[in-house]
């Protein structure tokens, strides 16, 4: 009986430190789509990240923001007296990245969404340029071989 004890004990030891040792390589759609995309304090700053190219339902909208209210909690979008879409992250304006150069609110009207991979939505603040103490948007487009492949040239 005795014997039987300390191998259940040792079975269920052996166990518990296999299953420590293993490291899955199972990572989110968020960590991959990240990685491939986003470059130096885009990447290590933690963010929403959706992925527009993958959603048909951003084809009927002419600007992403307008796309994007509602789907992302604490953003909201006003439209100015000029008819330009303004985000507000928490009570002040983000700036707003496309391919990680700074670009105004007015620049995202002429930004074709279907040539939208991402957008990553940085809440907290962002150091990566200036006036961004509320945050940040950050748009990435589909490189030339994205493009190709879901035209299917």
């Amino acid at each position: 009986m005795k014997n039987a004890i300390i191998i259940f004990v040792m079975g269920l030891f052996s166990f518990t430190a296999t299953a420590q040792v293993y490291k899955g390589t199972d990572r989110s759609l968020e960590e991959k789509l990240n990685e491939e995309y986003c470059s130096g304090l885009f990447e290590s700053t933690h963010g929403t990240i959706i992925d527009v190219a993958s959603s048909g339902s951003a084809v009927g909208y002419l600007n992403i923001l307008n796309w994007l209210q509602g789907r992302v909690a604490g953003l909201q979008v006003y439209t100015s007296r000029n008819g330009i879409p303004i985000p507000v992250i928490r009570g002040g304006v983000p700036a707003i990245y496309v391919d990680e150069i700074q670009v105004s609110a007015s620049y995202l009207d002429l930004l074709n969404i279907n040539d939208i991979a991402i957008v990553k939505i940085i809440k907290t603040p962002f150091m990566g340029g200036f006036n961004s103490g509320h945050g940040a948007i950050a748009i990435y487009t589909l490189g030339e071989e994205e493009e190709e492949e879901e035209t299917g040239r």
